[in-house]
């Protein structure tokens, strides 16, 4: 009867080292899968500080050109 309990307590022991060792398995996936995510959020983070200061040089020439043609207009006025 003993060696029965020994044999469940031996295969209930070898499950849980199997379970132990395929999250590990999953652990370790998931750590590379979230430095992948973590470098793709850099990413993105970059494109769009990038786009931020392209928009913001674009907003200034665009209130230059229409200063200019606010002044050239102002000039034709006076023409007139």
């Amino acid at each position: 009867m003993s060696f029965e309990v020994f044999e469940k307590l031996e295969s209930k022991v070898q499950q849980a080292i199997d379970t132990i060792t395929l999250l590990q398995m999953e652990i370790e996936e998931l750590k590379e899968r979230n430095v992948v995510l973590s470098q793709d959020v850099q990413n993105v983070t970059d494109s769009r500080d990038s786009l931020v200061r392209e928009n913001e040089q674009l907003k200034q020439e665009q209130s230059a050109w229409q200063e200019r043609l606010r002044t050239l207009l102002g000039k034709m006025e006076d023409v007139q």
